[in-house]
């Protein structure tokens, strides 16, 4: 005894010194180290036995209930079975002894190792183990103890790590969902007691404030019906003991309810209770700030409250409506936690028949809860009320509205006893009370969900699409015009003021814009149900900011060269910045609409269509005639950056109705067009004057996209012959550098300009196209954006200092972008547009070819360089020609030496890696032309991927480069699978002839070894990719059947898949490898199960001979893929804990 106080006095001494401050990284190394050498000693245990129970140092109970659970959860196996049995009858008698007296977290700790010998030898050998749990929750003063006892069961058991056979972890569950309805009437019994208990404590006479409620809570929603009466009693007034207990019921319950399938045990008296206590996030008197101390996994409390919170006093806390702040979380919690049971619920998708009704009462009973938390009196409007209630019980109770309309309002929604028009007006009003923006958006999303729910029934009951509309009708009208007047300053100014313009968020995109796509959304949505309504709301308020914005023009006055706008008075300027923001936004509204004006519905929505367009068309031309831009204002911060937004967004939604437009100049094409060309003429004028370097670069961008959509969407025949493109043709073409355009802007133009002349006109027959100007218009065009350019032909050779050569690199990275961009939009236009566009190009695509070795050593103009020939190579390969084509590709392969690539790809991330996969890009679309003309390539093409490449990036991560690299030698085999197996059509017809012919057998073997070596490396990228590619090439070209393969390569494979498994090294992809080894396996299941698997098992290390008998035995000959899938999931389950247990043992160990 004395020796075992003063190792405990030592042991205190050693981690009291390796918590302090002052103690070294090096001495806590020291004190680890023997620290763990005690630890690993047989017989350990005892001593910690001994110290858990005669100190009060928390380091040292933490350290010696460490010592338990390592032994328990690794060493189990090998410790002697009296040991075990003492170590089971000891440890629950000192939670006894010591559960009020240590802190929580060390009871918390002791309960998991009780917990983890359960796991291992219940029932067995632990018989009493869940009964002993059960006992404790039935005795008053430790049921809170054994309610930490079951919440730790239901986390550890039920959910098992892998340190458990399959076997076992069947065997848990199925133990403990017998246990289940005991439990749950348990739990029941507890909260019924305590809200009875506690309700005849708290009900007062009316008129008291708790219990006058019924009446103006419940309207006419399930008007009668029994619930009203159970929600309707007074509320509890707990003390903070028993708020403590319930909240761990409802832990425990929330849990239980994560993995126990919906049945009848899940009786109404449950359902109900829970519900009673749900209402507690109802209760104003609960508003507290919780901090991080809510959350949805309930095991991060554990049974305790915030430690910070005093415990409950002798007087029992207040029950006289002196709450402390404590018992004020803890009611809130209460309520939280109720919420996440009904969540944990509500979020199964599979629902037995029999639980349907359940479902029923629950969410009747949780439209009490939303009527009690959108009701209005005289102390509190519904907002005043929201804000005041706990924000955790808020989002709970928005995450159950969410899953009730995504997942279950398709069950409900028919029902005569679901009164679905009353909620969506309760839903209606818990939106727009929302306190905080996060819960606004939430609440949006939900009535998105809802009008898709809506639309899709809709779309599949189109006989009786007017009664279901007429149904909601009301509802959509309200929430169209409540979300229009949210993005509203008029109605708005407050909220919207606080959304934040400027950061952007990981969509790229600032709170107010995503604000405003959300809501714009919900807009659309309703559009869609309620064409002519959404229609008639939106369009009167646009007009009415109209008309503002268009009455500027009278405020403008004009001193010298400087114009100003003369409104001053600080109330005008705000009135006028509150109306600008709201233009902008009404102009991004009818924008978005604009997909539904078209197609079928055409005709029929013209007028309003036209009325929109006419109306953009005549603000645009408005804003760029009197250049509102360009004024000078009162409040320059503001009302500027106002009038260019409204002017850019009114040129946006104008963009957004070229397909409208498009369609118009389809259907008036052989009529008068009068109309149409005034509109198209008007449109560019309005954007003429502003694509120049003057503009503001928002303002130009805008008019720059509006005219690549004229030319590429609508197409109209005159627009080349209008006065005001005249105007961009010369200013583009024009040598001056002081009127270009930013890069962006210019590029934009450029493809305007060529998209006029290449891309063939609408409705008119080839022989109308006048390809011959257009394609003489066109080369003049690129001559003219080239001139630079092609001045640099003659330069043979460069050196880093040479004097020009930053003029010469600003030339080629301006140029080689504008002319990649054309090229790509026309990539996918007829044969005659593309001739063109090569015609124009030739030149400049040789200058380029010869330029390219003078520049090979300068990587920044190099990426330039390629990336250009290869959006060649994907558009105009055929116009280029295959001689051509040819010689570019031998001065690639001549110029990118062995050394070159190696010094590129080792700079990853840089311009030189950039590159080589551009290069690779190119290639990949070589290899994958059909015909003869690029096969004599496929020989350097594949030593260049096999003996250049692949050597640099095997052993590195380099992953963008191996990317590129992995799939150019997946395009060469799948593109080019007779160049290695020579199958004629005659041997495939006889089966008894002879196997594949199989030709540069090396090269396929070494592209195969390569993918097997990606397998081997963490890049779990590559490895999907790779993974994907050879399933591709089995369902293709039945790679795993070839002989080749099927002899020498398949076992190899499918051990490497499976060892992966093993480590769990990429555990995301555990489907896609088990589905890859199962149709590896498939090819031959005999030789699988009688070869490969005998194998694979004895070269298994750190399992003895029985237990790779029981892993063979389990793994059942199955040739279905569910039942295959089981069989390797178990094998790797139990193989792992086999080797767990193994390693675990002590030295000399005997295993019987």
């Amino acid at each position: 005894m004395a020796s075992e106080e003063a190792s405990l006095r030592a042991l205190e001494s050693l981690m009291t010194e390796f918590f302090h401050s002052c103690t070294t990284n090096e001495r806590k190394r020291e004190i680890e180290e023997l620290l763990n050498n005690f630890a690993q000693q047989t017989g350990a245990w005892r001593h910690c036995l001994f110290f858990l129970s005669n100190t009060r140092n928390e380091y040292v109970m933490m350290y010696s209930l460490t010592v338990f659970e390592n032994l328990v959860n690794k060493m189990w196996i090998g410790v002697a079975s009296q040991d075990k049995m003492e170590i089971r009858s000891c440890l629950p008698k000192l939670l006894l002894a010591q559960h009020k007296s240590v802190p929580y977290f060390i009871r918390n700790k002791l309960c998991k190792v009780i917990v983890d010998i359960g796991r291992q030898d219940w029932p067995m050998f632990y018989h009493d183990f869940f009964t002993n749990t059960l006992q404790l929750i039935q005795s008053p003063a430790l049921a809170q103890l054994g309610l930490v006892m079951l919440k730790t069961t239901s986390e550890e058991l039920a959910c098992p790590r892998e340190d458990l056979s399959v076997a076992r972890k069947e065997e848990l569950r199925k133990l403990l969902l017998e246990q289940v309805p005991t439990v749950l009437g348990l739990l029941t019994g507890i909260l019924e007691t305590y809200w009875d208990k506690h309700s005849v404590i708290a009900s007062t006479p009316p008129p008291s404030p708790t219990s006058g409620e019924s009446v103006e809570l419940l309207g006419s929603l399930f008007q009668g019906s029994q619930y009203s009466k159970l929600l309707c009693q007074p509320m509890a007034a707990l003390d903070n003991e028993s708020q403590q207990l319930c909240c761990l019921v409802l832990e425990c319950l929330a849990h239980l309810f994560s993995w126990i399938p919906l049945s009848t045990s899940i009786t109404p008296t449950l359902l109900a209770s829970i519900f009673h206590f749900a209402r507690f996030g109802c209760d104003l008197r609960t508003k507290a700030k919780m901090g991080s101390f809510i959350s949805s996994n309930s095991s991060s409390s554990n049974g305790q409250l915030n430690p910070g919170v005093m415990p409950p006093t002798s007087n029992g806390g207040g029950r006289n409506g002196q709450q402390s702040e404590g018992s004020k979380v803890d009611r809130a919690r209460l309520g939280v936690l109720a919420m996440t049971c009904v969540n944990e619920l509500v979020s199964k998708n599979c629902v037995p028949m029999d639980f349907e009704e359940y479902l029923l009462r629950m969410f009747q009973q949780t439209f009490f809860l939303l009527q009690r938390l959108t009701r209005e009196n005289n102390a509190h409007t519904v907002k005043s009320r929201l804000q005041e209630l706990d924000e955790s019980y808020l989002e709970k109770f928005t995450d159950f509205l969410r899953l009730f309309v995504s997942v279950h309002l398709r069950r409900i929604e028919s029902s005569p006893q679901f009164p679905i028009v009353e909620f969506l007006a309760l839903l209606f009003k818990y939106t727009f009370n929302q306190p905080t923006h996060e819960g606004y958006f939430a609440c949006l999303d939900i009535w998105s969900v809802f009008l898709d729910f809506l639309t899709t029934k809709i779309k599949s009951r189109l006989a009786d699409r007017e009664s279901v509309l007429n149904r909601y009708k009301d509802a959509l009208v309200l929430l169209l015009r409540e979300v229009l007047n949210r993005i509203q300053f008029r109605y708005n100014q407050a909220q919207l003021e606080e959304l934040d313009d400027e950061t952007l968020d990981d969509d790229q995109q600032t709170d107010w814009q995503r604000y405003l796509r959300q809501s714009l959304e919900v807009v659309a949505k309703g559009m869609e149900l309620l064409p002519s309504h959404a229609f008639s709301t939106l369009f009167p308020v646009l007009q009415e900011n109209l008309d503002v914005y268009l009455g500027l023009q009278q405020f403008i006055v004009t001193t010298g060269t400087s114009r100003r706008l003369n409104i001053t008075a600080e109330n005008d300027c705000r009135r006028l910045h509150c109306s600008l923001r709201d233009l902008s936004s009404l102009l991004q509204a009818v924008g978005r609409l604009a997909e539904h004006f078209i197609g079928e519905v055409f005709a029929g929505r013209f007028s309003d269509a036209l009325a929109v367009v006419e109306r953009l068309v005549e603000v645009t031309c408005y804003g760029s005639q009197t250049t509102l831009y360009d004024l000078e204002t009162a409040v320059p911060s503001v009302l500027k950056p106002d009038l260019i937004d409204v002017h850019a967004q009114a040129l946006a939604a104008l963009q957004a109705y070229s397909h409208w437009l498009a369609q118009f100049y389809g259907e008036v094409h052989s009529q008068n067009q009068t109309q149409f060309i005034n509109l198209i003429t008007s449109a560019v004028d309005a954007s003429s004057p502003l694509i120049t370097a003057k503009v503001p670069e928002k303002l130009l961008l805008s008019a720059c996209h509006l005219m690549v959509s004229i030319t590429s969407t609508v197409r109209p025949v005159f627009l080349v012959t209008l006065p005001a493109v005249q105007n961009i043709f010369n200013l583009i073409t024009t040598e001056n550098q002081n009127r270009r355009l930013p890069q962006e802007a210019h590029m934009l133009v450029c493809r305007a300009l060529s998209n006029m002349l290449l891309l063939p006109w609408p409705n008119l027959p080839e022989n109308e196209q006048q390809w011959q100007t257009r394609s003489s218009n066109h080369a003049s065009l690129l001559a003219a954006l080239t001139r630079e350019y092609r001045i640099l032909r003659g330069t043979v050779n460069i050196t880093p200092r040479q004097p020009g050569l930053d003029d010469m690199k600003a030339v080629i990275k301006q140029t080689l972008p504008v002319l990649r961009d054309i090229v790509d939009s026309i990539s996918s236009e007829s044969t005659k547009s593309r001739q063109i566009c090569y015609q124009s190009l030739q030149e400049s695509v040789q200058v380029s070819l010869s330029l390219f070795p003078v520049f090979i050593q300068q990587p920044d103009v190099t990426d330039e360089m390629l990336a250009f020939f290869l959006t060649l190579f994907q558009a105009l390969r055929v116009q280029m020609g295959v001689a051509f084509t040819g010689q570019i590709i031998h001065t690639f392969l001549s110029m990118f030496t062995r050394e070159q690539l190696a010094a590129s790809i080792l700079q990853e991330g840089s311009a030189g890696c950039r590159v080589v996969q551009k290069f690779l890009k190119i290639l990949q679309v070589v290899v994958q032309e059909p015909g003869q003309a690029f096969k004599p390539f496929l020989p350097s093409i594949l030593s260049l991927c096999m003996e250049q490449v692949y050597p640099v990036v095997a052993e590195r991560s380099s992953p963008d480069v191996k990317a590129e690299m992995f799939e150019l030698l997946y395009q060469i085999l799948h593109q080019n699978w007779r160049y290695f197996f020579k199958t004629s059509v005659l041997t495939s017809v006889q089966r008894g002839a002879a196997e594949d012919t199989m030709e540069n057998e090396v090269q396929f073997t070494a592209a195969m070894q390569a993918f097997g070596q990606s397998f081997l490396q963490p890049d779990i990228h590559i490895f999907k990719q790779n993974l994907s590619y050879l399933e591709s090439l089995n369902s293709k070209h039945k790679l795993y059947h070839r002989k080749l393969f099927r002899t020498s390569m398949l076992f190899h494979f499918i051990n490497v898949l499976l060892q992966v498994l093993l480590h769990k090294s990429h555990d995301l992809l555990q489907e896609e490898i088990t589905l890859a080894i199962y149709n590896m396996a498939s090819v031959d299941f005999d030789a699988f199960y009688s070869a490969f698997m005998p194998e694979f098992l004895n070269g298994c290390q750190g399992v003895d001979t029985s237990q790779r008998a029981a892993l063979a035995r389990n793994f059942k000959l199955e040739r279905d893929l569910p039942s295959f899938t089981q069989s390797v999931q178990r094998l790797v389950n139990d193989l792992r804990y086999y080797r767990l247990c193994n390693s675990s043992l002590p030295t000399g160990t005997i295993k019987l």
